[in-house]
């Protein structure tokens, strides 16, 4: 009987680790990424950025080709449907 649980108790903590592992290993690369520079990353680069996605990257492109380069994170709340919550979001993850 304590055999059985033993390998029940076994099962049961691989399954949740490897449950987690996806977790974990996003996690690490998202740790390890260069910072993305806004001034001269495409469209496709910045749309890897949390809460950017395609149609915010490519509203970034276009309002850096018309207006010039990005000053600051903040600079990006220019761009419209990025708001303070995003910038506040991706400020460690990009540069100037």
């Amino acid at each position: 009987m304590k055999t059985a649980i033993k390998h029940s108790l076994s099962s049961l903590l691989l399954a949740m680790l490897l449950g987690l592992a996806p977790f974990v290993a996003s996690q690490a690369l998202a740790q390890e990424m260069e910072p993305i520079n806004v001034n001269s990353a495409d469209a496709e680069l910045l749309a890897e950025l949390p809460g950017i996605g395609e149609t915010r990257a490519a509203a970034i492109v276009e309002d850096r080709e018309a207006n010039g380069p990005f000053a600051s994170a903040e600079d990006l709340a220019r761009v419209s449907g990025i708001g303070e919550a995003t910038v506040e979001g991706i400020t460690d993850q990009v540069t100037f």
